[in-house]
């Protein structure tokens, strides 16, 4: 699914406002399922979510908080929805990097099996438990925080600066997962990612909630590898512009973009297409580590490494490791 242009201007636009009363009644579910009583768990769950359809930046964002988790000696394990795996059902399923492929756990999973172990699958509560049962001290839930299921120990939301939450109404108006005033009760921290009037707009409509302030930087080496270099780009992720946006930062020459829906399945004849016009151009051809994972032939494409830095690490990092002290000592 690709989002509607409409959702992220910041008024409602005519067909938007049409569609509100669908809107109402999608929030109004939506709130009152966010509000049900979620299972307490035995070990702390750190949910990264946002308030939004599609993509902001969650998995990056997941990643790196798992990496300073590890590094203060935490054998944390991620879960996630596995969205788009064959082999997703309620059971988890822990992902295999050498058995399993895009299409069995989904590229989300695959990315976060590189950094910690990772279970894949719809019932987050029986996720836990596994995790707990394999000796987990915490788990990372890539997404899931409008899920009631579980009792969330912490809950930090991504948000894109450039669009926040849009013309704030919910889907199918506007991008909204449920009614900001519901969310904003379960948030413990925002993470506002880039620069955006839109993030701003966001934060002063929250003054009470913790923001901290990151922003994507491509990976260095590969940012001079491109520079000056002719470039082919395509993405499926949920706003594919800003990866064209990043690799024109890192110096290259977008000289074609191609733009897929979030999580798109690329076929052969895809692959091939994309790789006979980049060969057309004299161009390499490049796209995200999200997406190379899902192509059939990954040969020859080439995929541009990206992470969050934290603008303030060290008091993110002192912010979690409090957050996740005190649910601890709450629990003696």
């Amino acid at each position: 699914m690709r989002a509607p242009r409409l959702w992220w201007q910041e008024r409602p636009a005519l067909f938007a406002q049409i569609l509100s009363p669908l809107a109402h009644m999608w929030g109004f579910a939506a709130g009152l399922r966010m509000q049900r009583m979620g299972m307490k768990t035995q070990i702390p769950v750190i949910c990264i979510g946002n308030f939004v359809v599609g993509g902001a930046g969650k998995t990056p964002l997941a990643l790196a908080i798992m990496q300073v988790l590890q590094a203060k000696g935490e054998y944390g394990m991620f879960l996630t929805r596995g969205y788009g795996g064959a082999r997703i059902g309620p059971i988890p399923v822990q992902v295999d990097l050498v058995h399993h492929q895009a299409g069995d756990v989904g590229d989300e999973a695959l990315l976060l099996a590189r950094q910690a172990p990772t279970l894949a699958g719809i019932d987050r509560v029986a996720g836990v438990k596994l995790a707990e049962s394999l000796g987990a001290s915490l788990v990372v839930m890539d997404d899931g925080f409008q899920n009631p299921s579980l009792k969330k120990s912490v809950s930090i939301l991504a948000v894109d600066a450039e669009t926040g939450i849009g013309n704030g109404l919910c889907v199918p108006a506007g991008p909204l997962r449920a009614p900001l005033s519901v969310q904003r009760s379960f948030v413990d921290a925002l993470m506002l990612i880039g620069e955006g009037e839109a993030g701003e707009r966001l934060i002063a409509l929250l003054p009470d909630v913790p923001v901290f302030r990151a922003h994507v930087q491509a990976d260095p080496v590969q940012a001079e590898q491109f520079k000056n270099q002719k470039v082919v780009a395509f993405a499926g992720i949920g706003r594919p512009e800003k990866f064209f946006a990043t690799l024109r930062q890192c110096g290259a020459d977008v000289v074609a973009e191609h733009s897929f829906a979030d999580h798109h399945p690329f076929s052969l004849q895809e692959i091939a297409s994309l790789k006979e016009s980049a060969k057309a151009k004299g161009a390499l051809l490049v796209t995200t580590q999200k997406d190379l994972v899902r192509c059939s032939d990954p040969s020859g494409i080439h995929a541009l490494m990206i992470r969050h830095v934290w603008d303030e690490p060290e008091l993110f990092t002192q912010w979690l490791i409090k957050r996740v002290s005190d649910w601890r000592a709450k629990q003696d």
